[in-house]
């Protein structure tokens, strides 16, 4: 029988029953008890003949505030957003490269870009596949599980691991097999209020717990606001819609690329004339045959079955609007995810849900969603003619793909399950990979681009290289040459870049000398993206799933990143000129109101409200 307690207690009944080193595993993500975390975590601080070894990913922090503009606009933000959600002090620490000598963290997936510069995360990473992490957390000798759950009245006696079944379900058979061989083991829940319980596979029995933390967290929960969908970003996802197969099944990630999937999705759901009319304009012709074959254009009759490792806000919106309406099997899942993390709204949606219809969002172990083993015949059987769409930073012109790490060995955030989901692509039938990639990028005034020739490091080996989907259309390498490879690539590269990655392949003997591209292909610019985002802007809303930011908060937010991306060091000189030609700050008063500029005082904010101006004229009509 669970034992409840407070924090304090708990923690005391942590350091009386388990050894000198205590091994905690927290979940990935929203799923982390915070409060008891910082309590354990202080109290082993202070007590040097203790030790601490933290197993867990992404521990979610709010975004560093930064200073000038930036500040300006995040610290209302943040504090209307996050209010009182606490800290993670492990985290804090981590950012700082404070941690105490007997106190490490190891992870399988970070915050993306968020600890690139921390040594200690960086060098006790852990590179594995998330199917494995519970695997290679027991092996290290965990002691100690500590997690978020939610309760109901509906369910006396019962919890759910509700945001967080994705590791736990399959660590404990192998907590049971040690503590049946004399090992202490020990397993910690606390409610949290606004948690959303999510009924059926994620339920346990409250007996399954040795510490219930009594009093239930009433702090606010980690939430990740919507971020504004590019025209990159929705021509991406368009190109995407036009792939998926009605009645198969659909895998998508968080972020804007996963947003705009979603929005193109709706689109060719309830707007089937305008949405065909602006796949004209992208001149969709050269991937007809693959479209004709593997995808379509016409509304969902069938539906989709969602199976993804994150149960996203998109895939709720698509569930909602009767486009992921396929059960998987006479059980009625709608969607398998193994953790869910994502919007305030999200949330609060979930938890308005009746409990009968959450039943068809089942939430489950990871084992489940990511690997084809165990039950594979019904994994076959449910995961039908599968789209698996993830996204990379970076490609190779030879089909590798480039997610989770730089070229120097630092990591923005984790292998994940990409690498499970591109390996069932390869082993189901009629399944895909889809990675999306923007194909360009800008910072500090210099365009680069996303498809280099080589990269010294890849997330997905080029041997399963599937489709790649960029703003400028789609290369199916499957099975393909090496120089067909490399041509389908060039043809959705941005035209900037096409001749300098042409004659790097010609020189390594990869590609014909003769080769040309098509001219079809050789005017794939961002001008003409915008010019059919100009005839077409219904379809290219900032936040089609809705956001957390005023009206004036997005106009503000597309601004300060045209600022940033054209901001060059010791070239403030050069912005400040830029900025003559700003309007007047009556044109945008409601956004110097937000961001405390109405009066500015002294040259610097003088300076900052010009270039804020004249940014808030360039971003206008996006």
């Amino acid at each position: 029988m669970a034992q409840r307690c407070s924090i304090d207690q708990a923690v005391d009944q942590v350091l009386a029953q388990l050894p000198a080193h205590i091994h905690m595993g927290l979940p990935l993500g929203l799923g982390k008890p915070n409060a008891f975390v910082n309590a354990l975590y202080a109290r082993i601080r202070n007590c040097p003949e203790r030790r601490l070894t933290i197993y867990t990913a992404l521990s979610l922090g709010r975004p560093p505030l930064g200073d000038g503009l930036q500040r300006r606009f995040l610290e209302p933000f943040v504090e209307r957003v996050f209010a009182d959600y606490e800290e993670l002090e492990y985290l804090v620490d981590l950012r700082r490269d404070r941690l105490p000598p007997n106190i490490r963290v190891e992870q399988f997936f970070m915050q993306p870009g968020s600890l690139l510069h921390s040594d200690a995360a960086q060098q006790d990473y852990v590179s594995s596949n998330y199917s494995h992490a519970a695997r290679d957390i027991n092996a290290k000798g965990l002691n100690l599980v500590a997690q978020l759950v939610a309760a109901t009245p509906e369910r006396p006696g019962q919890l759910s691991l509700a945001c967080n079944p994705d590791i736990t379900l399959d660590l404990l058979p192998m907590v049971a097999k040690r503590r049946a061989a004399g090992e202490t083991i020990l397993v910690l829940g606390q409610v949290h209020a606004e948690l959303p319980y999510m009924p059926g596979e994620a339920e346990l029995s409250e007996s399954q717990f040795d510490l219930l933390i009594a009093e239930p967290e009433q702090c606010r929960l980690f939430s990740t606001p919507n971020m504004p969908v590019t025209t990159q970003d929705h021509c991406i996802g368009l190109h995407v819609s036009a792939l998926v197969r009605d009645g198969g099944t659909l895998q998508i990630g968080i972020g804007a690329m996963g947003d705009a999937v979603a929005a193109a999705l709706l689109a060719r759901e309830q707007q089937s004339g305008g949405y065909r009319a602006l796949l004209d304009a992208l001149d969709l012709s050269p991937w007809q045959a693959l479209i004709d074959e593997e995808g379509g254009l016409e509304p969902f009759a069938q539906g989709l079955y969602g199976c993804s490792e994150m149960f996203v806000n998109g895939l709720l919106v698509l569930a909602e609007a009767g486009i992921v309406r396929r059960p998987a099997d006479e059980r009625g899942a709608l969607v398998h995810g193994g953790f869910f993390l994502g919007p305030r709204r999200f949330y609060q949606h979930l938890r308005d849900m009746p409990l009968a219809e959450r039943e068809r969002f089942v939430m489950t172990a990871i084992s489940f969603i990511n690997e084809l083993h165990g039950d594979e015949a019904r994994k076959r059987r449910q995961r039908r003619d599968a789209r698996f769409v993830n996204t990379v930073f970076a490609a190779t012109l030879m089909g590798a793909g480039v997610a989770d790490q730089l070229e120097n060995g630092r990591v923005l955030s984790g292998v994940g399950g990409q690498y499970n989901f591109v390996a069932q692509a390869h082993a189901l039938e009629g399944a895909r990979s889809v990675l999306l990639l923007r194909s360009w990028r800008e910072a500090q005034g210099k365009v680069s681009s996303n498809v280099y020739w080589q990269y010294g490091h890849c997330t997905i080996p080029r041997h399963l290289r599937d489709i790649v989907v960029t703003e400028y259309g789609i290369a199916d390498l499957r099975g393909q040459t090496d120089s067909e490879v490399i041509a389908r690539l060039l043809a959705v590269c941005d035209s900037r870049f096409q001749a300098g990655l042409m004659a790097q392949a010609k020189k390594a003997g990869k590609l014909a000398k003769d080769f040309q591209l098509p001219a079809r292909f050789t005017d794939n610019y961002p001008e003409r993206l915008e010019r059919i985002r100009a005839r077409h802007g219904q379809f290219f809303a900032d936040f089609p799933l809705g956001s957390d930011f005023t009206d004036e908060e997005a106009d503000l937010l597309r601004a300060l990143d045209w600022l940033k991306r054209r901001a060059k060091p010791g070239k403030a000189l050069e912005l400040a000129k830029a900025a003559l030609g700003a309007p007047s700050p009556g044109a945008y008063a409601a956004h110097m109101r937000r961001m405390q500029l109405e009066a500015p005082e002294g040259f610097k904010q003088k300076l900052q409200r010009r270039l804020l101006l004249a940014a808030l004229q360039a971003t206008r009509h996006k």
